[in-house]
């Protein structure tokens, strides 16, 4: 098997040697074999990034690709963890016939906002060149005169955020846990020809969490508008 330097895995994957650290930091990417100061990659390491690189495309998070590496290193089936991740993380549009275009930021590549990005999975480096991985951000912020006050806004929701999402997340989750015990037993694990029926369950507390978060936000964010100084813009 060959193995690689930083520098040479950088080239022949695409993916600058910045994020190949950050993606071994976050543990999306296994361990690099050390021989003295020097880290020597491999094959196997060529793959991850290039499957790492494909879910970021599709509006993966860094979080689930390292849950999914984490599971395949346990040994957990393959189709159950897809089936099962497909209905947590949502249906993907179909994909055009081209690669969609890339929402390229017009930023300071060594800024700070661009650090936060790439640490937080929201961003990626190639080539001095930074790219937002959430296409839904991408759509918005590729047609925007300025970039830098775009990303502003999207690390001040992420950062504000986080904690609260978090917290929304793991109740969902823990509500959905006593749904599967209830329905399943406790412990259960899902057998072949089961994943669908458990992933229809999880698609829907998904859609339901979303659903509701949605609404709450859109009739909060009415409120706040209509009784500040945006009140005249309340309905755009």
């Amino acid at each position: 098997m060959a193995e690689y330097r930083l520098d040479d895995l950088a080239r022949i994957s695409g993916v600058s040697p910045r994020n190949i650290r950050a993606y071994r930091e976050r543990g999306l990417l296994d361990p690099p074999r050390r021989q003295g100061r020097t880290a020597y990659y491999d094959d196997y390491h060529l793959s991850q990034l290039n499957t790492i690189t494909q879910l970021l495309r599709k509006g993966y998070t860094s979080a689930h690709i390292a849950e999914f590496f984490e599971r395949m290193r346990e040994g957990h089936d393959l189709a159950a963890i897809l089936g099962i991740q497909q209905a947590i993380l949502g249906r993907q549009a179909p994909e055009a016939s081209a690669e969609p275009r890339a929402a390229v930021l017009k930023v300071d590549v060594d800024s700070d906002e661009v650090r936060r990005l790439v640490s937080y999975g929201l961003a990626e480096v190639v080539d001095d060149t930074v790219t937002l991985t959430d296409p839904a951000m991408a759509e918005i912020v590729v047609r925007s005169t300025d970039h830098l006050r775009d990303v502003r806004m999207i690390l001040r929701v992420f950062e504000s955020a986080a904690g609260s999402v978090d917290e929304l997340a793991a109740m969902l989750v823990a509500a959905l846990e006593e749904a599967v015990a209830a329905r399943y037993g406790p412990g259960y694990v899902p057998k072949d020809g089961e994943t669908d029926e458990v992933a229809r369950l999880v698609r829907d507390y998904r859609d339901l969490g979303v659903a509701v978060v949605t609404h709450q936000l859109a009739k909060s964010m009415r409120g706040h508008m209509a009784s500040g100084r945006l009140r005249d813009l309340d309905s755009v």
